[in-house]
């Protein structure tokens, strides 16, 4: 990037700055607000391959407005102290904007992942998960790490088990982590959480006719044109929904070693397969491959999907991003400079701070789940059925009255009669949850004439609700 770029920390800050002086604060309890609490940084050793290796790794605290603190832990080498810190701000933003009752935190280990085996995996996640679990920054009532980029479903088992082993008597002890295989605790839904969130950002944006006219877009999303950098676990869900539900064109997809453009539109299906295959999109014989796969990211397209590192759109190239709306499904993958640039240009971003809150809202499910030890609609699922049998059998007596002249829809008895099960209700609540997340970002941007961004509006929302939060304590 070019030198005058803001690091992520400080794109963090400048976003921050840019919202705070909009809320009525007094000065000591915005620096309160702004500030980590603590970071703290592990060494530690794992004797691998005949020798002792040594790893970093670092757990933020950013606010303690509500605990426990909440936040991923992510695996790759590039992981350092600044961006744990402004990873850790986010959350807190993110949190109190979806309502989700924690603080914010973020951990990290410098590794790549992919240089070791599972084995080896396992014995370097469990010393990191020690070193965190001893100190209380991995504990059900106080820090509830997640997966982040490098870590999903397999590490958040292995960090659970460890808690579990060091502290046997706690009931609560699945609740440490979130992230967690179904069949270790985790619930249904929260794999593809964050990709279905961006799908439900999308779809509230486009139910209010002025958002869609201020992007020079109409209708709804049925034939948008669509660009998705980085087809992980977050691309892949939101691509996957937006593309088979809602009728999207996913005409571009971006990987580290290439791109893949199909005007008519891509297999989103058959092009995560090919990865998960061949570990990239080159050689992928259904669609045309582009080598310099970022050179893509100012193709025209009505919406523009980032989902993978921070600071891809930057000041190099954010006046060349031809896209009409841009939804950040990744961390910061927008700097302060390219932000202010597009904003500019008039280009409406729907900003991290809210698109990829999914991950954090079902997260939020599965922590109420573990504390409860119950599994969404294991009470009311069966009850709710027979409610609906009793209308049913009413429609049959109607229906065998009336004979030809009125008759139910096809498959209506058995979609009606079929009653909400854990992943249906997980799906409601993550709706629910972007809908009313969005809705106040809408009012804080139309209360204030200063505020024509979704992003200033959203930090609004978070900064307003943490300060309550704080005030309540006695700040």
């Amino acid at each position: 990037m070019p030198r005058t770029e803001l690091s992520f920390r400080d794109s963090v800050d400048l976003m921050f700055n840019r919202a705070v002086a909009l809320v009525d604060l007094p000065p000591g309890l915005e620096e309160k607000i702004r500030v980590s609490n603590a970071t703290y940084t592990v060494r530690f050793g794992v004797r691998l391959r005949g020798q002792i290796h040594t790893f970093t790794g670092y757990r933020s605290v950013h606010s303690e407005h509500m605990e426990p603190v909440k936040g991923g832990i992510r695996y790759d080498l590039a992981v350092n102290q600044n961006e744990v810190e402004a990873l850790a701000a986010l959350m807190t933003y993110k949190c109190a904007l979806v309502e989700a009752p924690f603080g914010g935190s973020k951990g990290g280990l410098c590794i790549d992942p992919r240089a070791w085996e599972e084995h080896e995996l396992e014995q370097i996640t469990r010393r990191f998960a020690y070193e965190l679990i001893k100190r209380d920054l991995i504990h059900p009532a106080q820090n509830v790490p997640a997966p982040d980029m490098g870590t999903g479903e397999r590490e958040m088992a292995w960090i659970a088990d460890q808690y579990k082993r060091m502290n046997t008597t706690d009931i609560n002890g699945n609740a440490c982590v979130t992230g967690k295989p179904i069949g270790g605790g985790g619930i249904q839904g929260r794999t593809e959480a964050t990709g279905r969130g961006v799908q439900y950002a999308l779809q509230e944006f486009f139910r209010e006719p002025r958002d869609v006219a201020r992007t020079g877009m109409e209708g709804d999303l049925d034939r948008k044109r669509v660009i998705v950098q980085g087809l992980g676990n977050v691309g892949y869900h939101a691509a996957k929904f937006l593309s088979e539900e809602d009728g999207c064109i996913i005409t571009t997809i971006i990987e580290r070693d290439g791109a893949l453009v199909s005007h008519d539109g891509l297999d989103v299906e058959d092009v995560h397969h090919w990865i998960a295959q061949h570990g990239g999109v080159t050689g992928y014989p259904n669609a045309r491959y582009f080598e310099d796969g970022n050179a893509l990211l100012e193709q025209e397209c009505d919406i523009l999907i980032p989902a993978a590192l921070e600071g891809v759109i930057n000041m190099s190239n954010a006046d060349n991003i031809n896209a009409k709306l841009i939804i950040e499904a990744a961390n910061g993958p927008v700097t302060a400079g390219a932000d202010e640039i597009l904003r500019r240009r008039g280009i409406e971003i729907i900003p991290d701070l809210y698109a990829n809150a999914g991950g954090v809202t079902v997260s939020y499910f599965e922590w109420v789940k573990n504390l409860s030890h119950i599994r969404f609609g294991r009470m009311q699922r069966r009850q709710e059925e027979a409610r609906h049998e009793l209308i049913i059998r009413e429609l049959e007596r109607l229906d065998s009255y009336l004979g030809n002249a009125w008759s139910m829809s096809p498959g209506f008895k058995s979609k009606y009669l079929k009653g909400a099960g854990e992943l249906e209700l997980v799906r409601s609540g993550l709706d629910d949850t972007m809908r009313a997340a969005f809705d106040s970002m809408r009012a804080a941007r139309d209360a204030k004439a200063e505020v024509t961004d979704f992003r200033t509006a959203a930090y609004i929302v978070a900064i307003d609700r943490v300060a309550a939060s704080y005030r309540a304590k006695g700040l």
